[in-house]
């Protein structure tokens, strides 16, 4: 069966059809908006709420003083914890973690084998090969020690780490007893100023408006004036109270923050690390093992060369000798060319020597011709 019998056909999909293709997408409602948190005594266990109720009674709004200094205790508690936090968050360098760990992958990553060096000759082999591993040996000796170091310095930023995350749960607990005293703080005053404003207020008007006297109406509008100072120191509290309840997410992002980073750096000391030591000892051992396996493949392949080589000399003096063995002491082609070059001599020998006695020959009658004349010359001088 082909891949085409077997492949599936990919689902399409369903194409959207409208009327109305220009219309303004539905826009979906707002989310409704969440109800307000209202502070009653309901949160206070009823111990709490006795002791809101006892200190509401002590509390004198006529007094200005103490209108002044009402809950500034917890405020200045409240003052003192978010400068406490805002220095553990200024003192907390996790930039440095983070750069101390992007230098260990940096040393990490920088550690590899060096590339083989060339082989010059099977003597060089060994002495190459053991420089290789010098070098690697070196390499991760170097490597080791500023890992060691930048471990060390990460070991003390988490212990750090460890020591602010208790901290910050202190802090977490003190943040809950001051959002807890400024409620009761707030309660007792909302209390004592709703005592006011519902039951001593209402009487002093009515009193003013039966005597008609100006001090009446003027401590009235004393009394009035005071309790609307007083229901804004209550509603600074409530300020102050609401910072509280941002102040305790805050503070556990940046517990958890400092939670991530430790755990971080553990996984990188117990994980990481041991991880990479091992990895350094497998790539020290497969180094040994490849030089020993480069060794013999050298020695194999030397070994190979010389039986072919002295393989190709043997065949070679061997055929030779062979052929010699064989040939005669004067090659046939010899003793004909030489046949034919005496043969050819002796030719040349009876044609120089049937010349010569032709013209021996010629040269007789010629000379017999010769002295007949002078002798015919003699005659005729003779008479």
């Amino acid at each position: 069966m082909n891949e085409n019998q077997n492949t599936q056909p990919q689902e399409q999909a369903l194409p959207e059809l409208t009327l109305t293709p220009f219309a303004e997408p539905e826009k979906k409602p707002d989310p409704a908006p969440a109800a307000p948190a209202v502070l009653d005594e309901s949160s206070l266990s009823p111990a709490e709420q006795q002791a809101v109720a006892d200190f509401a009674e002590k509390i004198d709004i006529t007094n200005t003083n103490m209108v002044l200094q009402y809950g500034s205790g917890a405020q200045q508690k409240m003052a003192d914890f978010s400068e406490s936090a805002l220095k553990n968050v200024r003192t907390k360098d996790l930039g440095e973690v983070g750069d101390m760990l992007s230098d260990l992958v940096t040393e990490l990553r920088g550690f590899s084998e060096e590339a083989e060096d060339d082989k010059k000759g099977f003597f060089g082999l060994f002495k190459k090969a053991g420089n290789r591993i010098a070098s690697l040996q070196a390499s991760y000796s170097k490597a080791e020690t500023n890992v060691d170091k930048i471990c060390a310095a990460l070991e003390s930023h988490q212990v750090q780490l460890f020591k602010d995350i208790a901290m910050l749960d202190e802090m977490y607990n003190k943040n809950l007893v001051n959002y807890k005293e400024l409620s009761m703080y707030i309660l007792a005053g909302r209390k004592k100023l709703s005592q006011m404003q519902n039951e001593v207020l209402p009487q002093m008007i009515e009193k003013a408006k039966k005597t008609g006297l100006p001090e009446d109406s003027q401590a009235a509008n004393d009394m009035q004036s005071m309790c609307t100072r007083f229901e804004k120191k209550l509603h600074d509290l409530d300020l102050t109270r609401v910072i509280s309840i941002q102040m305790a997410p805050q503070i556990r992002l940046v517990q958890g923050n400092d939670s991530l980073m430790a755990e971080k750096i553990q996984t990188t000391l117990t994980n990481t690390i041991p991880l990479w030591k091992s990895q350094m000892v497998l790539a020290l051992g497969l180094a040994h093992s490849q030089q020993a396996m480069e060794a013999q493949r050298q020695v194999s392949d030397m070994t190979n060369e010389l039986l072919r080589k002295n393989a190709e000399k043997l065949k070679m003096t061997t055929v030779e000798t062979a052929r010699e063995s064989e040939r005669g002491i004067v090659d046939i082609e010899t003793l004909t060319y030489t046949n034919q070059q005496l043969i050819s001599t002796i030719d040349e020998v009876l044609n120089i020597q049937q010349e010569g006695r032709q013209k021996r020959q010629a040269a007789e009658q010629e000379l017999g011709r010769i002295e007949g004349e002078l002798k015919q010359k003699l005659l005729e001088v003779r008479r």
